[in-house]
């Protein structure tokens, strides 16, 4: 890897293109760089990831409302179109809505991969564009290995800027990353030039621009939505580029670029890490999965809590635990923890999203429950249980400053998204414990491999997809880099009749 120096420029100093980081992203995007078989493998085990999540969200508000919008919009004249989740393979919408309906799919239940560094992210939301794009583009010639590359580039591209440039210090969404990383990994796809490239990254940037007040206090099905738009934003401005269109140029380093305005300004540098030309793409192996349906940051101590549920029972009880402190890093503590100042996150009418962001919450239903279900533990009824907001409002979080070190460690072996645990029970007497990283984590007491991301499927699409169909797509999805072109149309699921007709059809303006 080589290390850029990106900072603001004023106009005078006259940037040159070489040394701007959208072109950098370009090149990498362009150098045709053999994908590893672990770097293979790992892309057929996200896709097949995403496709889980999709699966267990397709009958809920946000995909379903995605999913109407998608289908006003018929296939372009440009390719044949593309897939929506849960919709006959015959069925095909123009490739940016299919984008933005699947991306909703995968992204409602916050249940696929991340990567967490200086900034937060979901690699996984490059898949849908990427997908919608292959198959809209399939009768140019594009094959499984096409989109495997793609794929890769998407990847690697999102996880080195998550690396080196936070967003959310400056209140910026995270997606900020993912218009880029879609657009080169589209670029890499379509085998496009770095001048394309170049203008669609920029373009990408320019557009998926925006405060991170999705993610904070009240939490709305915006969360879901916002990687989404950056997924089919990306696609337009790849498609755009193509027609020889131009963006804003420097768009990172500009004098009224991003930097300058809407990051660290004239007095911040950003140290950006990027293959070298020739040199593997290996940035998914960084990333982890969800074994549990909740914000990454509180997987481990999902992982923790279900382990004092069986082996110290007496810390869920309300009447016999008078505090409960977890020491965690800095991020966690300020996004998902008390130190967030959210009221939200202790309150037992909240929405889904902002339970899912709450640390204290997760934390209590885990410990009484032995488990977290992606259903169950976000119920209403679940959440309003006396004993449950009796010790929820018991939990708080605290920084941490060698858990922060650790998160923050580019040592994998050192790395780490938990904390310790102290409890003070009423009697006096006083409990604590730890935890480094989540059950399966690849570091963790019980990693995810090929075995586990198919059971996922096959728990999450169980009871609502046919046993053939499941069996069908995960035939699929582990051939994705023998694919030939007119196979790239099964890298989705049809829902039986009933499923689809039960499922909500809001109606809109479109």
């Amino acid at each position: 890897m080589k290390t850029y120096s990106v900072r603001a420029h004023t106009s005078a100093e006259a940037l040159p293109r070489s040394e701007q980081l959208a072109w950098r992203i370009a090149e990498v995007a362009t150098d045709p760089v053999e994908v590893a078989p672990d770097v293979a493998d790992m892309v057929v085990n996200r896709v097949i990831d995403n496709a889980a999540v999709a699966a267990a969200s397709y009958s809920r508000e946000a995909p379903s409302a995605a999913r109407a919008q998608a289908l006003a919009h018929g296939a372009s004249s440009g390719g044949a179109g593309a897939t929506v989740f849960g919709e006959p393979t015959s069925t095909r919408v123009s490739a940016e809505w299919a984008a933005w309906a699947n991306g909703v799919a995968v992204r409602e239940l916050d249940y696929h991969d991340t990567f967490l560094a200086a900034e937060y992210s979901h690699p996984g939301d490059n898949i849908p564009p990427l997908v919608a794009v292959a198959q809209h583009a399939a009768a140019r010639g594009l094959t499984g290995a096409d989109l495997l590359r793609g794929i890769v580039t998407g990847y690697e591209i999102q996880i080195d800027l998550v690396k080196a440039i936070s967003l959310h210090r400056h209140k910026i969404d995270h997606v900020a990353h993912l218009g880029p990383s879609a657009a080169a990994g589209i670029g890499t796809m379509l085998g496009l030039d770095a001048e394309t490239i170049f203008q669609a990254v920029g373009q990408a940037l320019h557009t998926t621009t925006a405060t991170r007040q999705s993610r904070k206090g009240e939490i709305s099905s915006w969360k879901a939505h916002a990687p989404a738009l950056a997924g089919k934003l990306a696609v337009e401005a790849v498609d755009r580029a193509m027609r020889g269109e131009t963006s804003p140029t420097p768009i990172y380093e500009g004098e009224d670029g991003v930097i300058a305005w809407m990051l660290g300004g004239f007095d911040d540098e950003y140290l950006v890490p990027l293959p070298e030309p020739g040199e593997p793409r290996r940035a998914i192996l960084d990333s982890y999965t969800k074994e549990h349906s909740a914000e990454y940051q509180s997987q481990a101590w999902i992982d923790l809590a279900r382990r004092l549920h069986r082996e110290h029972p007496e810390i869920a009880d309300p009447d016999r635990v008078e505090r409960i402190v977890l020491a965690t890093s800095h991020h966690t503590h300020y996004v998902i923890g008390s130190g967030s100042g959210d009221p939200e996150k202790y309150s037992p009418t909240a929405s889904r999203e902002t339970l899912d962001h709450s640390l204290p919450y997760i934390f209590t239903v885990a410990l009484q429950d032995g488990a977290f279900d992606h259903r169950g533990s976000y119920e209403p009824v679940r959440a309003a249980r006396p004993d449950t907001v009796a010790l929820w409002r018991r939990i708080v979080t605290a920084e941490d400053p060698e858990w922060t070190r650790r998160y923050h460690s580019n040592d994998p072996a050192e790395k780490a998204f938990g904390g310790s645990i102290e409890v003070t029970f009423t009697d006096g007497s006083v409990f604590r414990d730890e935890i480094a990283v989540a059950d399966a984590h690849p570091l963790g007491a019980r990693p995810f491999g090929r075995a586990e991301y198919v059971q996922k499927f096959r728990t999450l699409a169980g009871g609502v997809l046919d046993e053939a169909e499941i069996d069908r797509f995960l035939d699929v999805a582990q051939r994705l880099p023998e694919l030939g072109s007119g196979e790239l149309g099964g890298l989705t699921f049809t829902m039986p009749e009933a499923v689809r007709t039960a499922a909500p059809r809001p109606s809109g303006l479109l």
